[in-house]
């Protein structure tokens, strides 16, 4: 079909269904109610919201705000007496509280909103049965048969010599018994006195001569070199004599927190602490007598004495050392001939037991 028969289609009158014909005088009118194209679109105008004013109403009463203020107040107090009381109450709950469990005896004004209470909740830890486990190694060392009895330190010194010259002999006898047996450790000390035990002597002493005098004590010549320089440390320092603090001691070459709590103990009849040894280190572990396995002496003694009473303190080590040295040994303890084989966590009772 010719283009232009399809365009004149467009342009020709079309025929209703009532028979007319339709007059199209303008092909871009399409419809006969917007045949003034030119005429601009009217605008409609807003309409303004009148202004809404806010007076205030001088008529009411003056004494309002007053009376508010007053509301206000009331209401403040009655709060304040409301939480007054209950703090009163809370506090009368937990006093009630403490009385019952004999934890505190503080007392707390019920009107004092920031009154504090302290309450311990956690009870101090202890291991079970340790004083049956006390007693049954005392009875089990009454006979006094152990090493430690008869040669430990505390029958190191010389009975003839002065209270001065004892306490430093106690010290000697201390600083040589680290890891040494307590029969080595006797022997060293009796031909020390032999020789003359005191700070003038042993200072002047050579090497040598004094490495010959306390071996075959364990680590004879470093002990050579720390009893030489502590014996001069005394005379310079304490006239001769050792000294009489904690701290003092253990500033000296070559004394640990263990000599040092025995020597308070020994020499000063002072309870410092608990001297703790590889025996004494040993035996707490396997008794269960430290919350958690410690690794070194020193945490067994900081562990142990939390909790064991301090009028004890003194007679761990003695206790200890002695039935470490005769029953619960190192290795092979003689769990079958211990008091405590029924009640010890590390008993192996119709057995051995390994090294721990």
């Amino acid at each position: 079909m010719n283009k232009k028969l399809k365009f004149d289609g467009l342009t020709t009158p079309r025929s209703l269904r009532s028979g007319n014909k339709t007059d199209i005088k303008d092909i871009f009118t399409t419809s006969k109610y917007f045949n003034d194209k030119d005429t601009p679109p009217k605008k409609v105008a807003k309409k303004k919201r009148a202004p809404v004013k806010i007076e205030y109403d001088e008529t009411k009463n003056p004494t309002d705000s007053e009376s508010t203020k007053i509301k206000v107040e009331d209401l403040e107090h009655r709060l304040a007496k409301k939480q007054s009381k209950s703090v009163k109450v809370k506090c009368e709950e937990m006093k009630d509280t403490i009385d019952s469990k004999n934890k505190g005896d503080q007392d707390v004004d019920p009107q004092d909103g920031n009154a504090k209470i302290e309450i311990n909740k956690e009870d101090k830890w202890m291991p079970p049965n340790w004083e049956t486990v006390l007693e049954n190694v005392k009875e089990m060392r009454k006979h006094k048969t152990a090493p430690v009895d008869e040669m430990g330190c505390h029958k190191c010194t010389d009975p003839k010599a002065t209270a001065k010259i004892t306490r430093y002999q106690s010290l000697i006898a201390l600083m040589l018994s680290s890891q040494t047996k307590d029969q080595v450790t006797h022997a060293a000390m009796q031909r020390l006195i032999t020789y003359g035990c005191a700070p003038e002597l042993i200072a002047g002493t050579p090497d040598d001569t004094l490495g010959k005098l306390i071996y075959p004590v364990g680590f004879w010549k470093r002990k050579v070199e720390y009893i030489k320089k502590t014996s001069k440390i005394l005379i310079e320092k304490y006239d001769g004599d050792i000294p009489k603090t904690l701290k003092e001691l253990c500033q000296l070459p070559g004394v640990g927190p263990k000599m040092g709590h025995l020597c308070m103990q020994i020499a000063w009849g002072e309870v410092s602490g608990i001297g703790v040894d590889t025996h004494v280190h040993r035996i707490c572990n396997r008794l269960g007598w430290v919350k958690k396995l410690t690794k070194t002496p020193e945490d067994t003694r900081i562990a142990v004495e939390e909790w064991l009473p301090k009028d004890l303190w003194s007679q761990v080590n003695y206790l200890l050392v002695g039935f470490g040295q005769e029953i619960c040994l190192p290795r092979f303890p003689k769990c079958d001939e211990c008091l405590n084989k029924n009640i010890c966590p590390s008993s192996t009772k119709g057995g051995t037991k390994k090294k721990t």
